[in-house]
């Protein structure tokens, strides 16, 4: 029998490499279900932690007994299997709804461990095996090891930095976990051809016969997988063609979030409520300047900076969309004309603030990035309204939209007590007669160190007076959100329950 385990410093970091690869894959196959936040990230880790550690176990009693190039090809086939099962696993899971009574945190927990939880258990195992198989010299058994345990962290490594730099906005998720399955395929008929022909024949054919059913399935939108128009480092990105009061707009989503309808033809139709509210809360500013600095945080359809620039067209404008795809795909179908005199910088809104932007430069600045399944905490801070109101001149506006439960509000009161904390004047404007009522609705909070002007407007919606106001901040206790202490995840976890059971 021939020495199959030619190089055990090479498996190892082969094997490490998968798993920190469906580590970094996980996190972006579950957006579109579960969001980015505090949860889903621990509960990838800690499930890819606890599927190595049990591997590391079930592995080294299996070596004790089964060691050998045919078994270690046993367990790639088993790894390649179950990383494809990923694919099937993550898009059924996407069709069950939270359990009434299950707190968020146990489903999504469940939910991540449903699908990642087995594979990442079969590759733990691959480890004690190898070293088993390695062991000739007891001698040199630490120098053994050791050099073992280094490769496989530097796989680790290499797997991490890869996925997370390059794989990801090369291939997409779906065909990286399809790449996984076929390395651990090659992996396991390298040590399954050292059995007997037949067995290595029928082990290839139903690895090939899987990848290739997996790979058609994926191509052409078979029930392993949903397409994305463009899958980015940061979003799964569609565009939908729909009709809205009579026009035909295009609708922009996120994940699973519907960020904004883009009339291509009109610029100035703004189908979303919040946007009307934002044309109308500025018309005291416009009245003064006719002509505004304006700058977003963040871009995603372009649909109010589009709108500025058709209603104010000498105005300046400026966007800080960090995923360049968003960008690119406003450019190819949401009417963003290449024309445009929109400045676009794909960078964290922060940072761009922090670097690029000198005190006193904006008239307005209008914040977007917020929604109840992904919220950027490091523009929620007391640190960052400082820095809005630095770069704001003497009369400047800072218009947020806000995702919160109109019910339950705990990440929109602490908000607005930290905004209060900065600026002297501080309006909150919930959408719809009956918000209270709502599991999540959206708010337009719009500050100042100048009065609003907001009294003569005839809004769309009404804002809360002072009393309704002060009323509505003392359901909870006071909470200030700083860059020590920003639990947004805490806050808005019955806003993610309640839209997982609807």
């Amino acid at each position: 029998m021939r020495d199959r385990l030619w190089n055990p410093n090479l498996i190892v970091f082969l094997s490490s490499a998968c798993i920190m690869v469906i580590e970094l894959v996980a996190s972006r196959l579950i957006a579109p279900r579960l969001g980015v936040s505090l949860y889903t990230w621990t509960s990838v880790i800690g499930v890819i932690l606890a599927g190595i550690s049990l591997g590391n176990y079930i592995g080294g009693r299996l070596a004790d007994r089964f060691a050998s190039p045919p078994f270690l090809g046993l367990i790639f086939a088993l790894a390649a299997l179950s990383s494809l099962s990923i694919l099937w696993l993550n898009n059924a899971m996407h069709e069950i709804q939270l359990p009434v009574h299950w707190p968020l945190m146990v489903w999504v927990l469940g939910y991540i461990a449903a699908v990642y939880f087995l594979p990442c258990t079969i590759l733990g195992c691959v480890s004690p095996i190898v070293v088993k198989l390695s062991l000739k010299d007891l001698n040199r058994s630490g120098t053994t090891v050791g050099k073992i345990y280094a490769w496989s962290s530097v796989g680790s490594i290499v797997g991490t930095f890869a996925t997370g730099f390059f794989l990801i906005s090369w291939f997409g998720t779906k065909t990286i976990v399809l790449l996984v399955a076929g390395l651990q395929a090659l992996l396991a008929l390298w040590f399954l051809t050292d059995t007997r022909w037949w067995k290595a024949a029928l082990s290839a054919i139903i690895l090939l016969t899987a990848l290739g059913g997996a790979y058609w399935f994926l191509k052409t939108g078979g029930f392993l997988c949903k397409e994305c128009l463009r899958e980015t480092n940061y979003y799964c990105i569609n565009v939908y063609d729909k009709e809205v009061a009579g026009r035909k707009v295009r609708e922009l989503v996120l994940d699973r979030l519907v960020h904004s309808y883009s009339d291509i033809e009109d610029p100035t139709n703004l189908v979303y409520g919040y946007e009307r509210i934002y044309a109308q809360v500025i018309r005291p500013l416009t009245a003064r300047k006719p002509n505004l600095d304006a700058f977003f945080i963040g871009g995603g359809g372009y649909t109010f900076p589009r709108y500025l620039e058709a209603t104010l067209p000498q105005s300046h404008i400026v966007v800080a969309e960090i995923d360049p795809g968003v960008t690119e795909v406003a450019r190819e179908k949401l009417g963003l004309i290449p024309e445009t005199r929109i400045e676009n910088y794909a960078l964290d809104a922060r940072i761009f603030m922090q670097w690029y932007t000198k005190p006193d430069s904006y008239d307005v600045i209008f914040g977007d990035a917020f929604n109840d399944y992904s919220v950027p905490y490091h523009l929620t801070t007391l640190e960052f309204d400082q820095l809005v109101d630095r770069l704001l001149r003497d009369d400047g506006l800072y218009v947020v939209n806000i995702v919160d439960g109109g019910r339950r509000g705990h990440f929109m009161r602490a908000y607005v007590r930290t905004l209060q904390q900065v600026f002297r004047y501080v309006a909150v404007i919930p959408s719809g007669a009956d918000w209270r009522e709502l599991a999540r609705t959206t708010f337009v909070v719009v500050a100042s160190q100048k009065p609003l002007g907001l009294e003569g407007l005839n809004l769309e919606d009404r804002p809360l007076s002072a009393e309704e106001l002060a009323e509505y901040l003392a359901l909870d206790p006071p909470l200030i959100l700083t860059d020590e202490h920003v639990p947004v995840d805490n806050l808005l976890a019955p806003v993610f329950e309640d839209s997982h059971r609807s």
